[in-house]
């Protein structure tokens, strides 16, 4: 049995995904409604037009979830330690896997810190790459790289969770690949506003170029290998969400970049991943012009006109 903490629609899509592939998988949801709609109906309101496989069993007990093969957390990147810490004995040594991309607005980690401090005795590892859930549940094919410090864990959870659709790449450099997952939605805002503000589709490649560039030189200062960032964790998913307006980051970026007003509901994990990161390159002493502006827009700092004057007016420079 393979657990997945979180019914949004990822978490429900991985769950899709491997019952399909005969996993059994069961679902830990936070709202009993969403547990009788899946047992009823087998259906999620976060995929409706997916019928729900037999495979998949919803839950809202943790206990529900002892002795998986694996848990995979499929939570929002701000909530990640506040249920690490609540959880009590209930994940104590079972293999986790993160599956948030973002970095924490207080501790300024991605979330393989966050498991290293708060689940020391369990085999850990971060899921990320460019994918869309609904891809995911209708059996589109999608790759993702599954980062995992330590290779012979890292090979059993490529085995037990890829499937002929969902193929999984290895990696030894968790921070690497969580951070280019955080960073790529922050760079997916700034290209939603060149779009919502009319500047066209020259301004949004160099954009994605320079955010690429941007990405990259922090990674390398936080102990990351430069190839991947150039992977799917890296490249591959900053292509998909900067191009694509399945992408919350992208649609939330064009509402700014147009004057228009986003749904408060849906969560953006760039937004407060822009504020952390702006954080974390201040006290390394380190400019980030995009994630910057980013920050600065969300918060209010500047309106969107100087944002635009001032990278356009940053010194002229060698690439």
């Amino acid at each position: 049995m393979i657990g997945i903490v979180g019914a949004g629609a990822f978490g429900t899509a991985l769950a899709v995904a491997l019952a399909r592939n005969g996993q059994a998988t069961t679902l830990w949801a936070r709202d009993p409604e969403q547990v009788r709609q899946i047992t009823g109906h087998r259906r999620s309101s976060r995929l409706p037009d997916v019928i729900l496989p037999d495979g998949v069993t919803a839950t809202n007990h943790l206990a529900d979830l002892q002795g998986a093969e694996a848990i995979l957390l499929s939570l929002p990147m701000q909530s990640l330690h506040g249920f690490l810490s609540g959880a009590g004995s209930f994940l104590d040594g079972q293999p986790l896997v993160a599956c948030c991309k973002g970095v924490d607005l207080t501790k300024l980690t991605g979330p393989s810190a966050i498991l290293a401090e708060d689940a020391p005795a369990s085999p850990r590892a971060v899921l990320t790459g460019p994918s869309f859930a609904a891809d995911i549940a209708l059996g589109l094919p999608t790759a993702l790289t599954l980062a995992c410090a330590d290779l012979a864990d890292g090979m059993r959870l490529q085995h037990l969770l890829s499937t002929p659709v969902l193929r999984l790449y290895l990696t030894d450099d968790p921070v690497g690949a969580e951070l280019g997952g955080a960073l790529k939605n922050v760079i997916a805002i700034a290209a939603g506003i060149t779009i919502g503000a009319g500047l066209g589709e020259s301004a949004r490649a160099a954009l994605m170029t320079r955010g690429y560039a941007e990405m990259t030189r922090l990674a390398l200062a936080l102990g990351a290998r430069a190839e991947t960032l150039a992977g799917l964790s890296g490249f591959g998913d900053l292509v998909l969400t900067c191009t694509s307006s399945q992408s919350r980051n992208f649609r939330y970026g064009m509402a700014l970049g147009a004057g228009e007003t986003f749904d408060q509901a849906v969560t953006v994990e760039g937004a407060a991943t822009a504020r952390a990161v702006t954080k974390l390159a201040r006290a390394r002493g380190m400019d980030l012009p995009v994630t910057g502006m980013v920050s600065a827009l969300i918060d209010g700092h500047i309106d969107l006109s100087v944002a635009i004057q001032t990278l356009l007016s940053r010194p002229l420079k060698k690439e």
